[in-house]
């Protein structure tokens, strides 16, 4: 194809992208209730540990702020809800550029990334309302901690963006043994270091920077490296075990 034809091609799947998520939205809206429910239901479990000498009450201010709640809620949930048909216009533009091994191969990491990425996104949900609460009870008993839910909704959004990534660990060490790039060996030999780092990166990159909330990002992040460097050592013994049947072929003669 030529290059305006690329260019044409990526319109109209960007213009596909766009319809879908805009009907999304549009829909999101007609649920907005529930959804509104389902976002803040871990702020009212965190407040409702709290103890009884600490105030908090979730607030949203200005003239256009639940106008902006409405599009902000229902634009995130639309993306969310819409992403194997807006991933699937991605996946159709690529896809004529790839050879059948890596069109085989594509298929099966879009198989396990979602599941891993929603399996990220409940554990952050779910850890979520630890860390609020441990936040939020720092505040001192003469105050009222007042929580803004623009605030509150970015907040969350940043939490499940971090396990839901997170997970997709194995997705890309297995890609990159795959490409040559990581064998199976390399991960073993600096496996320790790995280990440290990933703690590292979950006490950094957990927004609310309590340690049970990090553990719960580090120890699954450890569990799924330590999978992804099994199936790496697999593949690399399959490619060994190729390569020497490949130098020993009945059809072929040998080097001697």
């Amino acid at each position: 194809m030529a290059l305006s034809d690329h260019l044409r091609e990526l319109r109209a799947r960007i213009l596909k992208i766009v319809t879908i998520v805009f009907i999304g939205m549009v829909v999101a809206l007609f649920f907005f209730d529930p959804i509104f429910a389902l976002v803040l239901r871990p702020y009212e479990n965190a407040v409702a540990q709290l103890p009884d000498d600490i105030d908090s009450i979730a607030t949203i201010g200005g003239v256009g702020g639940p106008l902006m709640l409405y599009l902000k809620l229902c634009g995130t949930t639309s993306i969310i809800l819409t992403s194997p048909l807006w991933l699937y216009q991605i996946w159709a533009f690529i896809l004529p550029g790839l050879h059948d091994k890596e069109r085989k191969w594509t298929r099966v990491f879009a198989a396990v990334a979602g599941p891993l990425f929603l399996a990220g996104v409940a554990v952050g949900y779910f850890t979520l309302p630890k860390g609020l609460e441990l936040l939020i009870g720092l505040t001192q008993e003469d105050l009222t901690n007042l929580v803004e839910f623009g605030d509150y909704l970015s907040f969350l959004i940043r939490t499940l963006l971090v396990f839901g990534i997170a997970f997709e660990i194995p997705v890309f060490v297995v890609l990159l043994n795959l490409a040559g790039v990581l064998p199976g060996k390399a991960l073993g030999a600096h496996r320790a270091w790995v280990v440290v780092g990933t703690f590292i990166f979950a006490a950094i990159a957990t927004p609310s920077t309590d340690p049970f909330t990090m553990l719960f990002l580090a120890i699954p992040m450890v569990m799924l490296f330590l999978i992804s460097e099994a199936i790496a050592r697999f593949l690399d013994r399959r490619r060994a075990a190729a390569e020497d049947e490949r130098e020993w072929d009945d059809d072929q003669a040998s080097p001697l």
